[in-house]
Protein backbone atom coordinates (compact mmCIF):
# COMPACT_ATOMS: atom_id res chain seq x y z
CA UNK A 1 0.00 0.00 0.00
CA UNK A 2 1.32 3.47 -0.78
CA UNK A 3 2.54 5.65 1.96
CA UNK A 4 0.59 9.02 2.48
CA UNK A 5 1.69 12.80 3.88
CA UNK A 6 0.72 12.43 7.83
CA UNK A 7 -0.70 15.57 8.34
CA UNK A 8 -2.99 18.19 8.09
CA UNK A 9 -3.26 21.52 9.05
CA UNK A 10 -6.38 23.26 8.50
CA UNK A 11 -7.25 27.14 7.97
CA UNK A 12 -10.79 27.91 9.93
CA UNK A 13 -12.74 29.73 7.17
CA UNK A 14 -13.77 33.14 8.31
CA UNK A 15 -17.51 33.28 8.52
CA UNK A 16 -17.76 36.90 9.21
CA UNK A 17 -17.73 38.77 5.58
CA UNK A 18 -15.40 41.66 6.22
CA UNK A 19 -12.51 43.38 4.61
CA UNK A 20 -9.52 42.83 7.31
CA UNK A 21 -10.19 39.65 8.51
CA UNK A 22 -7.25 37.10 8.79
CA UNK A 23 -7.56 33.57 8.55
CA UNK A 24 -5.72 31.70 11.25
CA UNK A 25 -3.74 28.34 10.82
CA UNK A 26 -3.88 25.71 13.23
CA UNK A 27 -2.96 21.81 13.38
CA UNK A 28 -5.97 19.64 14.19
CA UNK A 29 -6.03 17.28 17.27
CA UNK A 30 -4.44 14.30 16.88
CA UNK A 31 -7.15 11.24 17.17
CA UNK A 32 -8.13 8.50 15.13
CA UNK A 33 -11.12 8.74 12.92
CA UNK A 34 -13.10 6.16 11.75
CA UNK A 35 -13.04 6.12 7.31
CA UNK A 36 -15.90 7.03 5.55
CA UNK A 37 -17.23 5.09 3.51
CA UNK A 38 -21.30 6.33 2.51
CA UNK A 39 -23.49 7.70 0.22
CA UNK A 40 -24.51 10.59 1.99
CA UNK A 41 -27.38 12.68 -0.48
CA UNK A 42 -24.92 15.02 -1.38
CA UNK A 43 -26.11 17.54 -4.64
CA UNK A 44 -24.45 19.46 -6.92
CA UNK A 45 -27.92 20.55 -8.60
CA UNK A 46 -30.06 17.59 -8.74
CA UNK A 47 -30.23 14.50 -7.20
CA UNK A 48 -28.02 12.21 -5.16
CA UNK A 49 -26.27 9.15 -6.99
CA UNK A 50 -26.40 5.54 -5.75
CA UNK A 51 -24.03 3.61 -6.27
CA UNK A 52 -24.19 -0.40 -5.87
CA UNK A 53 -21.70 -2.83 -5.13
CA UNK A 54 -18.48 -3.70 -7.34
CA UNK A 55 -17.88 -7.23 -7.38
CA UNK A 56 -13.73 -7.47 -6.35
CA UNK A 57 -11.79 -8.03 -9.28
CA UNK A 58 -7.74 -7.59 -9.83
CA UNK A 59 -6.90 -5.39 -12.91
CA UNK A 60 -3.86 -6.88 -15.00
CA UNK A 61 -2.61 -7.21 -18.89
CA UNK A 62 -4.23 -9.56 -20.53
CA UNK A 63 -6.19 -9.66 -24.56
CA UNK A 64 -8.13 -12.51 -25.57
CA UNK A 65 -6.68 -12.65 -29.25
CA UNK A 66 -3.33 -10.75 -29.31
CA UNK A 67 -4.13 -10.48 -32.85
CA UNK A 68 -7.18 -8.78 -32.75
CA UNK A 69 -7.51 -7.11 -29.44
CA UNK A 70 -5.48 -4.58 -28.30
CA UNK A 71 -3.62 -4.09 -25.37
CA UNK A 72 -5.48 -2.62 -22.35
CA UNK A 73 -5.84 -3.64 -18.38
CA UNK A 74 -8.32 -6.51 -18.01
CA UNK A 75 -9.80 -8.38 -14.98
CA UNK A 76 -7.51 -10.98 -14.70
CA UNK A 77 -4.02 -10.08 -13.30
CA UNK A 78 -2.00 -7.65 -10.52
CA UNK A 79 -3.11 -4.47 -11.26
CA UNK A 80 -4.81 -2.43 -9.04
CA UNK A 81 -8.94 -1.81 -9.47
CA UNK A 82 -9.10 1.90 -10.81
CA UNK A 83 -10.17 4.70 -8.07
CA UNK A 84 -8.30 2.94 -5.30
CA UNK A 85 -5.45 4.29 -2.89
CA UNK A 86 -3.11 2.73 -5.33
CA UNK A 87 -4.01 3.62 -8.55
CA UNK A 88 -2.04 5.57 -10.86
CA UNK A 89 -2.52 9.43 -11.37
CA UNK A 90 -2.02 11.60 -14.08
CA UNK A 91 -1.54 14.47 -11.28
CA UNK A 92 -1.93 15.74 -7.85
CA UNK A 93 -4.55 14.03 -5.88
CA UNK A 94 -6.01 10.93 -6.48
CA UNK A 95 -8.09 9.53 -9.32
CA UNK A 96 -11.92 9.75 -10.06
CA UNK A 97 -14.11 7.72 -11.73
CA UNK A 98 -16.75 8.88 -13.97
CA UNK A 99 -19.99 7.40 -15.16
CA UNK A 100 -19.84 9.25 -18.61
CA UNK A 101 -22.42 6.87 -21.34
CA UNK A 102 -23.99 3.96 -20.91
CA UNK A 103 -25.54 2.51 -24.02
CA UNK A 104 -25.99 -1.18 -25.73
CA UNK A 105 -22.91 -0.40 -27.66
CA UNK A 106 -20.72 2.54 -27.90
CA UNK A 107 -17.64 3.78 -29.56
CA UNK A 108 -13.85 4.67 -27.49
CA UNK A 109 -11.01 6.45 -29.81
CA UNK A 110 -7.67 5.31 -27.68
CA UNK A 111 -3.98 6.11 -28.69
CA UNK A 112 -2.82 3.66 -31.42
CA UNK A 113 -0.43 2.49 -28.43
CA UNK A 114 -1.88 1.63 -25.18
CA UNK A 115 0.25 2.53 -22.60
CA UNK A 116 0.72 0.12 -19.49
CA UNK A 117 0.15 0.98 -15.76
CA UNK A 118 3.11 3.20 -14.30
CA UNK A 119 4.53 3.08 -10.95
CA UNK A 120 1.54 4.66 -8.88
CA UNK A 121 4.72 6.52 -6.48
CA UNK A 122 6.04 8.55 -9.91
CA UNK A 123 4.88 12.26 -9.64
CA UNK A 124 3.44 13.83 -12.52
CA UNK A 125 2.66 17.36 -13.77
CA UNK A 126 -0.72 18.80 -12.26
CA UNK A 127 -3.07 19.76 -15.19
CA UNK A 128 -0.90 18.27 -17.54
CA UNK A 129 -1.78 19.39 -21.41
CA UNK A 130 -3.50 17.01 -23.19
CA UNK A 131 -1.39 14.24 -25.46
CA UNK A 132 -1.63 14.33 -29.53
CA UNK A 133 -1.23 11.86 -31.52
CA UNK A 134 -2.78 8.74 -33.86
CA UNK A 135 -5.88 7.26 -32.51
CA UNK A 136 -7.61 4.03 -33.64
CA UNK A 137 -11.14 2.98 -32.53
CA UNK A 138 -12.88 0.52 -30.34
CA UNK A 139 -16.16 -0.50 -31.06
CA UNK A 140 -17.44 -2.06 -27.67
CA UNK A 141 -20.38 -4.25 -27.32
CA UNK A 142 -21.57 -7.11 -25.34
CA UNK A 143 -21.78 -10.90 -25.96
CA UNK A 144 -22.61 -13.58 -24.12
CA UNK A 145 -21.68 -11.50 -21.32
CA UNK A 146 -18.72 -10.68 -21.73
CA UNK A 147 -17.29 -7.05 -23.75
CA UNK A 148 -16.37 -7.28 -27.41
CA UNK A 149 -13.86 -5.40 -28.89
CA UNK A 150 -14.46 -4.75 -33.24
CA UNK A 151 -16.62 -7.78 -33.20
CA UNK A 152 -14.19 -9.72 -31.09
CA UNK A 153 -14.91 -11.41 -27.16
CA UNK A 154 -12.42 -9.63 -25.14
CA UNK A 155 -12.75 -12.53 -22.51
CA UNK A 156 -13.99 -10.60 -20.15
CA UNK A 157 -16.34 -8.51 -18.71
CA UNK A 158 -14.26 -5.28 -17.78
CA UNK A 159 -11.31 -3.53 -19.53
CA UNK A 160 -9.34 -0.67 -18.31
CA UNK A 161 -6.78 1.11 -20.35
CA UNK A 162 -5.04 3.92 -17.11
CA UNK A 163 -4.53 7.26 -17.55
CA UNK A 164 -1.04 8.94 -18.13
CA UNK A 165 0.15 12.31 -17.70
CA UNK A 166 -1.55 14.28 -20.73
CA UNK A 167 -3.31 11.17 -21.71
CA UNK A 168 -6.57 11.73 -23.56
CA UNK A 169 -9.45 9.19 -24.74
CA UNK A 170 -13.18 9.59 -26.78
CA UNK A 171 -15.74 8.09 -25.04
CA UNK A 172 -18.69 7.83 -26.99
CA UNK A 173 -17.81 10.60 -29.37
CA UNK A 174 -16.42 13.33 -26.23
CA UNK A 175 -12.50 13.89 -25.95
CA UNK A 176 -12.07 13.06 -22.22
CA UNK A 177 -8.90 13.88 -20.32
CA UNK A 178 -7.09 10.49 -18.47
CA UNK A 179 -8.22 6.73 -19.31
CA UNK A 180 -11.35 4.94 -19.47
CA UNK A 181 -12.83 1.92 -17.92
CA UNK A 182 -15.27 -0.50 -19.75
CA UNK A 183 -17.80 -2.53 -18.23
CA UNK A 184 -20.40 -4.76 -18.50
CA UNK A 185 -23.59 -3.62 -16.72
CA UNK A 186 -27.63 -4.69 -17.52
CA UNK A 187 -26.38 -6.27 -21.28
CA UNK A 188 -24.99 -2.72 -22.11
CA UNK A 189 -21.66 -1.13 -21.98
CA UNK A 190 -20.78 1.28 -19.19
CA UNK A 191 -17.85 3.88 -20.44
CA UNK A 192 -16.22 5.19 -17.04
CA UNK A 193 -13.46 8.23 -17.95
CA UNK A 194 -10.52 7.54 -14.79
CA UNK A 195 -8.79 10.82 -14.56
CA UNK A 196 -7.33 12.77 -11.78
CA UNK A 197 -9.20 14.84 -9.60
CA UNK A 198 -7.46 18.07 -10.53
CA UNK A 199 -7.81 17.13 -14.33
CA UNK A 200 -11.64 16.65 -13.80
CA UNK A 201 -12.43 19.96 -12.01
CA UNK A 202 -11.07 21.46 -15.21
CA UNK A 203 -14.38 20.23 -16.77
CA UNK A 204 -17.24 20.59 -14.03
CA UNK A 205 -16.46 23.95 -12.78
CA UNK A 206 -16.69 25.93 -16.50
CA UNK A 207 -19.96 23.91 -16.78
CA UNK A 208 -20.94 24.83 -13.61
CA UNK A 209 -20.30 28.20 -12.80
CA UNK A 210 -19.52 30.64 -16.03
CA UNK A 211 -15.96 31.07 -16.75
CA UNK A 212 -15.63 34.70 -17.06
CA UNK A 213 -17.27 35.14 -13.61
CA UNK A 214 -14.30 36.63 -11.40
CA UNK A 215 -11.58 34.66 -9.82
CA UNK A 216 -12.79 34.51 -6.21
CA UNK A 217 -15.93 33.37 -6.95
CA UNK A 218 -14.36 31.29 -9.73
CA UNK A 219 -11.86 29.73 -6.83
CA UNK A 220 -14.84 28.96 -4.55
CA UNK A 221 -16.81 26.68 -7.21
CA UNK A 222 -13.30 24.72 -7.63
CA UNK A 223 -13.00 24.26 -3.49
CA UNK A 224 -16.58 23.17 -3.80
CA UNK A 225 -16.61 20.73 -6.31
CA UNK A 226 -13.89 19.10 -5.15
CA UNK A 227 -15.05 18.32 -1.91
CA UNK A 228 -18.10 17.29 -3.64
CA UNK A 229 -16.19 14.49 -5.68
CA UNK A 230 -13.30 13.84 -3.03
CA UNK A 231 -16.24 12.45 -0.87
CA UNK A 232 -17.58 10.35 -3.31
CA UNK A 233 -14.79 8.26 -4.09
CA UNK A 234 -15.44 4.78 -3.14
CA UNK A 235 -13.33 1.73 -4.04
CA UNK A 236 -16.34 -1.01 -3.16
CA UNK A 237 -18.83 1.18 -5.47
CA UNK A 238 -18.32 0.36 -9.87
CA UNK A 239 -17.35 4.36 -10.22
CA UNK A 240 -17.69 7.48 -7.71
CA UNK A 241 -19.99 9.66 -10.16
CA UNK A 242 -21.28 10.80 -12.66
CA UNK A 243 -21.21 13.59 -15.43
CA UNK A 244 -24.86 14.92 -15.28
CA UNK A 245 -26.60 17.58 -13.18
CA UNK A 246 -27.75 14.48 -11.32
CA UNK A 247 -24.02 15.15 -9.64
CA UNK A 248 -21.21 17.23 -11.35
CA UNK A 249 -22.17 18.25 -14.79
CA UNK A 250 -18.88 17.13 -16.36
CA UNK A 251 -18.53 17.25 -20.16
CA UNK A 252 -15.11 16.83 -20.33
CA UNK A 253 -12.23 18.44 -22.41
CA UNK A 254 -14.02 19.87 -24.97
CA UNK A 255 -15.64 22.42 -21.70
CA UNK A 256 -12.08 23.86 -20.65
CA UNK A 257 -11.87 27.44 -19.59
CA UNK A 258 -8.34 29.29 -19.35
CA UNK A 259 -10.15 31.31 -16.54
CA UNK A 260 -11.25 28.28 -14.45
CA UNK A 261 -8.13 25.94 -15.02
CA UNK A 262 -6.21 28.98 -13.35
CA UNK A 263 -8.77 29.04 -10.61
CA UNK A 264 -8.44 25.38 -10.07
CA UNK A 265 -4.77 25.43 -10.19
CA UNK A 266 -4.48 27.89 -7.23
CA UNK A 267 -6.54 26.07 -4.81
CA UNK A 268 -4.55 23.06 -5.81
CA UNK A 269 -5.99 20.52 -3.19
CA UNK A 270 -8.13 22.25 -1.26
CA UNK A 271 -11.25 20.95 0.38
CA UNK A 272 -13.50 22.27 2.75
CA UNK A 273 -13.63 19.37 5.95
CA UNK A 274 -15.51 19.64 9.08
CA UNK A 275 -14.81 17.44 12.15
CA UNK A 276 -11.93 15.56 10.05
CA UNK A 277 -14.38 14.77 6.88
CA UNK A 278 -14.86 16.36 3.88
CA UNK A 279 -17.52 18.52 4.48
CA UNK A 280 -21.05 18.38 2.76
CA UNK A 281 -20.51 21.31 0.00
CA UNK A 282 -24.24 21.54 -0.93
CA UNK A 283 -24.61 24.50 -3.48
CA UNK A 284 -27.22 25.61 -5.94
CA UNK A 285 -27.86 28.67 -8.59
CA UNK A 286 -29.44 30.93 -6.59
CA UNK A 287 -30.53 31.12 -2.10
CA UNK A 288 -33.08 33.83 -3.49
CA UNK A 289 -31.69 36.04 -0.47
CA UNK A 290 -31.66 33.38 2.34
CA UNK A 291 -30.47 30.16 2.47
CA UNK A 292 -32.14 27.02 3.67
CA UNK A 293 -31.09 24.77 6.07
CA UNK A 294 -30.39 20.90 5.31
CA UNK A 295 -32.90 20.03 7.45
CA UNK A 296 -35.60 21.80 6.32
CA UNK A 297 -34.84 20.75 2.99
CA UNK A 298 -33.87 17.22 3.04
CA UNK A 299 -34.63 16.95 7.16
CA UNK A 300 -30.19 15.84 8.18
CA UNK A 301 -29.56 18.92 10.27
CA UNK A 302 -25.53 19.74 9.70
CA UNK A 303 -24.39 22.99 11.92
CA UNK A 304 -22.62 24.46 8.85
CA UNK A 305 -25.53 24.63 6.39
CA UNK A 306 -28.07 26.30 8.12
CA UNK A 307 -30.51 29.35 6.80
CA UNK A 308 -29.30 32.70 7.10
CA UNK A 309 -29.96 35.98 5.01
CA UNK A 310 -28.25 36.20 1.97
CA UNK A 311 -28.30 39.81 0.83
CA UNK A 312 -25.36 38.84 -1.66
CA UNK A 313 -28.24 36.76 -4.35
CA UNK A 314 -30.52 39.50 -3.76
CA UNK A 315 -29.51 41.14 -7.29
CA UNK A 316 -29.74 37.76 -9.23
CA UNK A 317 -31.59 37.12 -12.29
CA UNK A 318 -33.71 34.90 -10.53
CA UNK A 319 -33.93 37.84 -7.69
CA UNK A 320 -38.06 38.19 -8.87
CA UNK A 321 -40.21 35.26 -10.84
CA UNK A 322 -43.52 34.29 -11.34
CA UNK A 323 -45.01 31.30 -12.83
CA UNK A 324 -49.01 30.30 -13.63
CA UNK A 325 -49.95 26.47 -13.23
CA UNK A 326 -53.49 25.29 -14.56
CA UNK A 327 -55.53 23.86 -11.53
CA UNK A 328 -55.69 20.34 -13.34
CA UNK A 329 -52.24 19.99 -13.45
CA UNK A 330 -51.26 21.14 -9.50
CA UNK A 331 -54.17 18.61 -8.77
CA UNK A 332 -52.52 16.37 -10.94
CA UNK A 333 -49.04 16.89 -8.83
CA UNK A 334 -50.83 17.03 -5.27
CA UNK A 335 -52.27 13.36 -6.05
CA UNK A 336 -48.39 12.05 -6.52
CA UNK A 337 -47.57 13.60 -3.40
CA UNK A 338 -50.75 12.08 -1.46
CA UNK A 339 -52.81 15.10 -1.46
CA UNK A 340 -56.01 12.96 -3.10
CA UNK A 341 -58.67 15.81 -2.62
CA UNK A 342 -61.20 15.64 -5.83
CA UNK A 343 -61.44 18.91 -7.82
CA UNK A 344 -59.14 21.70 -5.92
CA UNK A 345 -60.78 24.61 -4.21
CA UNK A 346 -57.87 25.87 -2.56
CA UNK A 347 -53.87 25.35 -2.42
CA UNK A 348 -52.24 27.62 0.62
CA UNK A 349 -48.73 27.72 2.38
CA UNK A 350 -49.92 27.22 6.09
CA UNK A 351 -46.77 26.72 7.67
CA UNK A 352 -43.35 28.74 6.88
CA UNK A 353 -39.46 27.76 7.20
CA UNK A 354 -37.07 30.68 8.90
CA UNK A 355 -35.82 30.64 5.71
CA UNK A 356 -39.36 31.64 4.43
CA UNK A 357 -39.70 27.84 2.56
CA UNK A 358 -43.17 26.23 2.74
CA UNK A 359 -42.90 23.69 5.66
CA UNK A 360 -46.61 22.76 4.79
CA UNK A 361 -48.68 23.03 2.35
CA UNK A 362 -52.53 22.77 2.82
CA UNK A 363 -54.15 21.68 -0.11
CA UNK A 364 -58.42 21.72 -0.16
CA UNK A 365 -60.82 19.75 -2.51
CA UNK A 366 -64.18 18.37 -2.87
CA UNK A 367 -63.31 15.02 -1.67
CA UNK A 368 -61.41 16.86 1.56
CA UNK A 369 -58.43 18.34 3.40
CA UNK A 370 -54.71 17.12 2.88
CA UNK A 371 -51.15 18.51 4.20
CA UNK A 372 -47.70 18.15 2.15
CA UNK A 373 -45.27 18.79 4.86
CA UNK A 374 -41.46 18.86 5.47
CA UNK A 375 -39.24 18.52 2.42
CA UNK A 376 -42.15 17.16 0.46
CA UNK A 377 -43.46 20.87 0.47
CA UNK A 378 -40.50 22.11 -1.40
CA UNK A 379 -40.34 19.28 -3.71
CA UNK A 380 -44.05 19.74 -4.55
CA UNK A 381 -43.27 23.60 -5.31
CA UNK A 382 -40.55 22.44 -7.80
CA UNK A 383 -42.68 19.73 -9.42
CA UNK A 384 -45.23 22.65 -10.28
CA UNK A 385 -42.26 23.74 -12.19
CA UNK A 386 -41.09 26.81 -10.08
CA UNK A 387 -37.36 27.53 -10.04
CA UNK A 388 -37.25 27.75 -6.32
CA UNK A 389 -38.82 26.95 -3.15
CA UNK A 390 -38.58 30.54 -1.55
CA UNK A 391 -42.40 31.26 -2.59
CA UNK A 392 -46.15 32.39 -2.21
CA UNK A 393 -48.99 31.02 -3.37
CA UNK A 394 -52.06 32.89 -4.96
CA UNK A 395 -54.86 32.26 -6.62
CA UNK A 396 -56.33 28.92 -7.70
CA UNK A 397 -57.11 28.68 -11.83
CA UNK A 398 -54.32 29.51 -12.16
CA UNK A 399 -52.26 28.90 -9.71
CA UNK A 400 -49.76 31.79 -9.41
CA UNK A 401 -46.54 30.95 -7.88
CA UNK A 402 -44.11 34.16 -7.20
CA UNK A 403 -41.21 33.63 -5.58
CA UNK A 404 -36.97 34.07 -5.50
CA UNK A 405 -34.01 32.63 -6.55
CA UNK A 406 -33.36 29.28 -7.75
CA UNK A 407 -32.43 25.30 -6.87
CA UNK A 408 -32.63 24.37 -3.47
CA UNK A 409 -30.92 27.12 -1.90
CA UNK A 410 -28.39 24.68 0.65
CA UNK A 411 -25.08 26.14 1.12
CA UNK A 412 -22.88 28.33 -1.52
CA UNK A 413 -25.07 30.48 -3.56
CA UNK A 414 -23.29 30.64 -7.43
CA UNK A 415 -24.91 34.30 -7.55
CA UNK A 416 -23.91 35.22 -3.91
CA UNK A 417 -20.52 34.13 -4.75
CA UNK A 418 -21.19 36.40 -7.40
CA UNK A 419 -22.13 39.18 -5.41
CA UNK A 420 -19.19 38.84 -2.77
CA UNK A 421 -16.69 38.32 -5.00
CA UNK A 422 -17.86 41.77 -7.07
CA UNK A 423 -17.47 43.20 -3.32
CA UNK A 424 -13.89 42.38 -2.93
CA UNK A 425 -14.14 39.32 -0.95
CA UNK A 426 -11.62 36.40 -1.55
CA UNK A 427 -12.52 32.42 -2.13
CA UNK A 428 -11.71 31.46 1.99
CA UNK A 429 -14.47 34.23 3.14
CA UNK A 430 -17.20 33.12 0.77
CA UNK A 431 -16.48 29.63 1.64
CA UNK A 432 -16.42 30.76 5.03
CA UNK A 433 -20.26 32.47 4.90
CA UNK A 434 -21.67 29.55 2.86
CA UNK A 435 -20.24 26.99 5.34
CA UNK A 436 -19.49 28.38 8.81
CA UNK A 437 -17.52 26.74 11.06
CA UNK A 438 -15.74 24.43 8.47
CA UNK A 439 -12.27 24.56 7.54
CA UNK A 440 -9.92 24.41 4.38
CA UNK A 441 -7.83 21.95 4.35
CA UNK A 442 -5.33 20.12 1.90
CA UNK A 443 -6.81 16.50 0.26
CA UNK A 444 -3.47 14.13 -0.63
CA UNK A 445 -3.14 11.67 -2.61
CA UNK A 446 -0.39 9.27 -2.82
CA UNK A 447 3.01 10.88 -2.19
CA UNK A 448 6.72 10.11 -2.61
CA UNK A 449 9.25 8.40 -5.13
CA UNK A 450 9.64 5.04 -2.92
CA UNK A 451 8.65 2.07 -3.64
CA UNK A 452 5.47 0.64 -1.40
CA UNK A 453 6.61 0.55 2.03
CA UNK A 454 8.87 3.37 2.02
CA UNK A 455 8.76 6.13 5.28
CA UNK A 456 5.67 8.65 4.57
CA UNK A 457 6.38 12.47 3.73
CA UNK A 458 6.08 14.53 7.26
CA UNK A 459 6.86 13.77 11.12
CA UNK A 460 4.89 13.36 14.24
CA UNK A 461 2.55 11.73 15.71
CA UNK A 462 -0.76 11.51 13.65
CA UNK A 463 -3.31 9.35 12.44
CA UNK A 464 -4.24 8.71 8.58
CA UNK A 465 -8.28 9.14 7.55
CA UNK A 466 -8.28 7.35 4.53
CA UNK A 467 -12.09 7.82 2.39
CA UNK A 468 -11.65 5.05 -0.28
CA UNK A 469 -8.72 6.22 -2.44
CA UNK A 470 -8.13 9.46 -0.72
CA UNK A 471 -6.06 10.11 2.13
CA UNK A 472 -7.06 13.15 5.01
CA UNK A 473 -4.41 13.37 7.17
CA UNK A 474 -5.42 13.94 10.91
CA UNK A 475 -3.01 15.83 13.20
CA UNK A 476 0.63 15.80 12.86
CA UNK A 477 3.21 18.83 12.55
CA UNK A 478 4.44 19.56 9.32
CA UNK A 479 2.90 20.24 6.23
CA UNK A 480 2.46 17.53 3.20
CA UNK A 481 4.89 18.78 -0.13
CA UNK A 482 1.82 18.76 -1.83
CA UNK A 483 0.05 21.45 0.53
CA UNK A 484 -1.12 24.55 -1.69
CA UNK A 485 1.42 27.25 -1.56
CA UNK A 486 -0.82 29.90 0.42
CA UNK A 487 -1.39 27.06 3.44
CA UNK A 488 2.21 26.78 3.24
CA UNK A 489 3.03 30.92 3.44
CA UNK A 490 0.34 31.18 6.07
CA UNK A 491 1.65 28.23 7.89
CA UNK A 492 5.12 29.83 8.02
CA UNK A 493 3.87 33.33 8.87
CA UNK A 494 1.32 31.98 12.06
CA UNK A 495 4.77 29.81 13.36
CA UNK A 496 2.23 27.15 13.75
CA UNK A 497 5.08 24.82 13.01
CA UNK A 498 7.46 25.91 15.26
Amino acid sequence: MPKFSPSLLTARLPSRVTQTQTVQIQTVQTRRIRPVLRRPMLLGLGAALGCCALNSCALGYRAASPAAIPVVATASSSATIPGSATAPSSGAGPNVRVLVVAAPQLTVRVPVQATPQRDAFTPAPLLSPPASGPMTDWRVGVSGGQLTLNGRSAGNTTLYLPPTPGSVVEIAGKPYRGGVLLRVQDGGVQGVNVVNIEDYLRGVVPAEMPASWPAAALAAQAVVARTYVAARINPAAPYDTCATDSCQVYPGLRAEKAQTSAAIQATRSQVVAYAGKPASTYFSSDSGGFTASSAEVWGKALPYLRAQADPYSASGPRAGWRVEIAATQVQTVAARYGAKVGSLRAVTITRLSVSGRPEEITVSGSDGVARITGAKAGGFVRSLGAPGTRVKLSGLNPLVISGSGAGHGVGLSQYGALGLAKAGQDHLRILGFYYPGTSLSALSGPTGSGPAGSSPVGSGSAASVQFGGVALMAGGFQLPSSAPADLKRAVASSGALQ
